[in-house]
């Protein structure tokens, strides 16, 4: 961060790409931003020059841009500057980036930059092409190649040997690779290694590796951390004129190996072309396209280097010049966040550069026959006309008609609806229609550039419609505040679905995704789909009838924490994190769940003795609490509650846990006490440091100690818990909370609490295994007392529960509150680094901040996907989904996966199909059940053997004679009425039946699942 505190940066150029580049970097931090450009606002900057309007017509560039941009980032002062680029102005610059410049200006620039230790940088855009080369110099310090976090092991041995082997606990693979540097900690015995100079290991094996040699160190006695380390590296890059002739090239798609050596003759050659005509190719104009390729091959004839090219792919060029007069966002917005990258990399020395050039091309955008494509066309003097060039005017009428749904106002959102702004989406009949039910909060400002400081506390989706609605006066958009979900089908139901040409997802939790993924497959929208993690980030492509969905595959499982480490033996912020969070469902969401099942599923009880182990016991005795021992009547129950509850996690428990973990005696020796090594190999790693005289103690008193309640400024966390427990405690029965701390804090203080005396011989868990045989037993007898405690069904009127959802975003509903407490009181019991409340928000959310260059370079690469859809593309091969992370750097992209095929007969089916079947009949009667099964055995041969409707049983070949008797003859939706319990809202009009059937031969087949139209 010093190192941006202190790099001035110049951005040469200031059409689309250029304020892309201009915008990430500001928003990035750096010492300071100058804006340059001799030139005037055009028409044709209009369709990705988004602070610019039509009324800076014929105004400098960099000067409009000036005081827009400079809003971006209080802390980054933003000059513009419209005199010649000399050299003595160049040198107080440490990084230089040109974009919209002529070759001579970049070799000049770059030998003076090569010489004078400036880092330089080129970005160009030329339609559905573009072009990136870094020059850093000859001695580029890089301290972090990847961006990873360091890895760590827990040591368990280390031969004296040479070189000296050392083995990791077997707990988990350590990770490393050969050429890592390491370092290690609190090794015993050997301690010649703890905090040595960082040594180069060769590896092994995924649990062994080896280091120096060890032979004169003394011997190893136990435990050890071993630590990566990243070391610093040199990169020495060649000057422009000597990359040009020996170009190294940065692959961005696999399946184009050849086209980097391609365009970087063609740029060349464009360059050529508008030296000789002061202009640059007319679109789709053959003439001009001919003579380019004709300077391609004078070009590369003059190459002596590795850049000259066996033979010339005339076809690309061809389209190279078509297109290269064009101007589009997409493609700005991809590259502007790649060269922002760039640009932090040279200032700060964090991340890989790219090794030097880079292209990238989107032909698969055209047309995908040559029939359709675009024909030569003047130019229109509208803001469209960069976009025209290109595609011709017939996408733009397009563009206009589209309604699109983007779910999400965050930084993903934020540009997306920039990018729909220029594009022109929704300009005419069509309309954008976003929802976001987050406001704006201080920290959303680095990363979603459509909200200033003035917006904090304002709805995201109105205040993002407003912004781009400077940019674009004629988009249609209207923002909306809900979440979507089941609770919101009534808004985005049937009708509005239906109106929709797709969607596109701006969201940071898979559920939502999964549910919107699942909306668009049934009816069968297209889908654009796109995520960020850090300098990470994805694009998928949903195609109704052609790709897979979103949910047809799904990421491997997160690492987990173990139960036992979250329970017993924390180590770190992450584990009293998860711990807090999983305390919040269990006291706010689960046992209010369970109680109003309980109380109104009359299966609830059948359903909960049928589980596995302890759980009906666990299930129960939560339900029971909720219900009877625990059920507050007042507020002052609620604040007694939270109290004792306080007492019990930060007090009691961690008495007991010291009376029943001693190591006075032998590891190991005492019946039920586990020995040290099992402790340790469960992640309490820090108790490998102990001597042997701390060893006379009890192990985790030296690190683990009980809170003692107190009410004083020193200790706000204490009365911070028990506000957040109380409130949330209140809320979950229905009950009115308060926010009066200094009666909350009387009323704390008045409760009496238990006298607790912890308990000889009660087992403590080291290891999942033994939790998960502890809970296999079931104490019958309690579970029968427990049938007979807890309160009738008829007495449902009596409770009033309210299941709470975690939501993070919210600073008035005390969920991160308690979070924050529950997590930093666990940690001063175990004696960890508390978090401050934004850390804890970003690890109990799991939340790895967006970064602008991340997210507008995936962004890019959605509006280019959007593209193809609106122009009707029907090939697989046409569409790309692509992952890049910029810190390496690396790109790929593929195919997206074709919707698999399934089959019952001779019928293929997709997850896109699924019977049709009309549930009112000619005569106006409704189906009914009888009905239903003979329509699928008459009309597809099926017999049906079970019948669902979400997670309502309606028809089962096993069911009660009695009860089958009763449905047959009963229309469709009164038995869905009957069973689910839940009445049918007027704006369903269709019903989603899941079918498991038989064919003819008495054999299980696969079939799509029911649309049932009742209206």
């Amino acid at each position: 961060m010093k190192r941006m505190q202190s790099s001035n940066v110049l951005i040469s150029g200031l059409r689309g790409l250029g304020v892309e580049i201009a915008k990430n970097v500001i928003l990035g931090g750096v010492k300071s931003v100058t804006l340059h450009d001799q030139g005037v606002a055009e028409w044709r900057d209009l369709s990705s020059q988004f602070y610019l309007r039509e009324e800076d017509l014929g105004k400098n560039r960099a000067e409009v841009s000036q005081s827009r941009l400079a809003e971006l980032n209080s802390y980054v002062p933003v000059a513009s500057y419209n005199g010649a680029l000399t050299n003595e102005y160049l040198t107080q610059f440490q990084v230089i980036v040109l974009t919209n410049s002529s070759l001579e200006e970049q070799l000049r620039v770059g030998e003076f930059c090569h010489s004078n230790s400036i880092k330089l940088i080129i970005a160009d855009t030329r339609g559905l092409f573009g072009q990136l080369f870094c020059d850093f110099g000859e001695d580029m310090m890089v301290f972090d190649t990847n961006g990873e976090q360091p890895l760590s092991a827990m040591v368990s041995m280390v031969t004296k040997d040479s070189p000296g082997v050392v083995t990791c606990l077997d707990e988990a693979r350590h990770g490393f690779e050969s050429g890592d540097y390491v370092t290690f900690t609190e090794v015993q015995g050997m301690t010649e290694i703890n905090g040595c100079q960082p040594v180069e290991i060769k590896v092994l094996g995924p649990y062994t590796f080896s280091i120096c040699d060890t032979t004169s160190f003394t011997d190893y006695v136990r435990g050890g951390i071993v630590s990566q380390v990243k070391m610093p590296k040199k990169i020495a890059f060649k000057s422009l004129p000597s990359s040009m002739l020996e170009p190294d090239f940065q692959l961005t798609d696999f399946a184009k190996f050849e086209r980097p050596g391609q365009l970087h003759v063609g740029f060349q050659a464009l360059h050529s072309f508008e030296k000789k005509h002061s202009r640059l190719p007319k679109p789709w104009n053959q003439a001009d396209a001919d003579e380019l390729v004709a300077l391609a091959g004078e070009v590369n004839s003059a190459q002596t280097g590795s850049a000259k090219q066996d033979q010339l792919d005339q076809a690309l060029l061809k389209k190279f010049a078509f297109v290269a007069a064009g101007d589009l966002a997409p493609i700005n917005a991809f590259f502007g966040g790649l060269a922002a990258q760039e640009v932090m990399k040279a200032c700060t020395g964090k991340f890989m550069p790219i090794n030097q050039w880079l292209y990238f091309d989107a032909l698969e955008c055209l047309p995908e026959t040559e029939e359709v494509m675009p024909t030569e066309e003047e130019s229109r003097n509208c803001r469209y006309d960069g976009q025209i060039a290109v595609f011709g005017d017939k996408l733009q009428e397009l563009l206009a008609k589209q309604r699109y749904f983007l779910v999400g106002a965050g930084a993903i959102g934020c540009e997306l609806l920039k990018n729909f702004a220029m594009m022109g989406l929704a300009t005419g009949d069509g309309e954008v229609i976003v929802t976001d039910m987050d406001t704006i909060e201080k920290s959303n400002l680095n990363r979603q550039f459509l909200f200033r400081p003035w917006d904090v506390t304002k709805m995201k989706s109105e205040t993002a419609a407003a912004a781009v609605k400077q940019m674009n006066p004629a988009i249609r958009i209207t923002g909306h505040q809900n979440r979507v979900g089941p609770d919101t089908e009534k808004v985005y139901d049937d009708d509005f679905f239906e109106n929709l040409d797709g969607v596109a997802n701006a969201l940071d939790n898979v559920d939502a995704r999964m549910y919107m993924d699942r909306r668009c497959v049934y009816y069968r929208k297209p889908l654009l789909e796109s995520g960020t993690l850090g300098t990470k980030g994805n694009v998928q492509v949903v195609i109704p009838f052609i790709t897979e969905s979103y949910s047809s595959s799904q990421d491997p499982p997160e690492k987990s924490i173990p139960i036992c480490t979250l329970k017993n033996f924390p180590n770190a912020i992450e584990h009293t994190l998860q711990w807090a969070r999983d305390e919040f469902e269990g006291l706010f969401k689960q046992p209010a769940e369970n109680a109003m099942q309980y109380l109104t599923d009359p299966k609830f009880m059948e359903r909960t003795l049928k589980l596995p182990g302890a759980q009906p016991l666990e299930v129960l005795e939560a339900v029971y609490k909720s219900l009877a021992t625990d059920y507050p009547r007042s507020w002052e129950d609620c604040v007694a509650w939270a109290r004792n509850h306080w007492q019990w996690q930060y007090n009691n428990n961690i008495r007991q846990l010291l009376k029943n973990v001693p190591t006075h005696c032998s590891p190991g020796a005492c019946h039920g006490c586990p020995p040290l090594t099992e402790l340790c190999h469960f992640s309490y790693k820090r108790t490998l440091t102990l001597t042997a005289h701390q060893l006379r103690r009890p192990l985790l008193e030296i690190l683990l100690h009980e809170l003692i309640w107190t009410l004083c400024p020193l200790q706000d966390l204490h009365l911070d818990y028990v506000m957040a427990a109380a409130n949330l405690f209140a809320l979950s029965y229905g009950l009115e909370g308060s926010r009066d701390r200094a009666v909350v804090a009387k009323l704390a203080q008045e409760v009496k609490v238990p006298v607790f005396t912890p308990k000889s011989g009660v087992k403590i868990h080291v290891s999942d295994q033994e939790l998960q045989s502890a809970n296999s037993s079931v104490d019958d007898s309690r579970l029968e007392e427990l049938k007979t405690l807890l309160p009738g069904a008829d007495t449902s009127s009596q409770y009033k529960m309210c299941p709470i959802d975690f939501e993070k975003d919210d600073d008035t509903n005390f969920h991160m509150d308690f979070i924050v407490a529950a997590s930093n009181l666990r940690a001063e019991n175990y004696d960890i680094p508390p978090a401050d409340r934004h850390k804890s928000k970003l690890i109990a959310g799991k939340i790895i901040p967006a970064i602008a260059t991340t997210t507008a370079a995936v962004v890019g690469l959605v509006c280019l996907e959007m593209l193809k859809i609106v122009q009707g593309h029907k090939k697989l091969e046409s569409f790309k989904n692509g992952f890049m992370n910029l810190a390496l750097p690396f790109f790929a992209f593929s195919e997206p996966i074709a919707a698999p095929i399934h089959k019952y007969y001779e019928i293929n089916w997709t997850l896109w199909d699924r019977f049709e079947v009309k549930g009112i009949q000619t005569s106006g009667e409704e189906m009914t059940l009888r009905q239903f099964l003979d329509y699928f055995q008459n009309e597809h041969k099926l017999e049906i053997t079970m019948l669902s409707q979400g997670v309502s049983m309606l028809y089962s070949f096993f069911m009660p004679a009695a009860k089958l008797k009763e449905r047959l003859d009963l229309p469709m939706t009164e038995i869905v009425t009957k069973v689910s319990k839940k009445k049918l809202g007027k704006h369903v009009r269709a019903l989603v039946f899941e079918l498991c059937c038989n064919d003819q031969s008495d054999e299980d087949v696969e079939v799509p699942y029911v649309r049932y139209t009742i209206r």
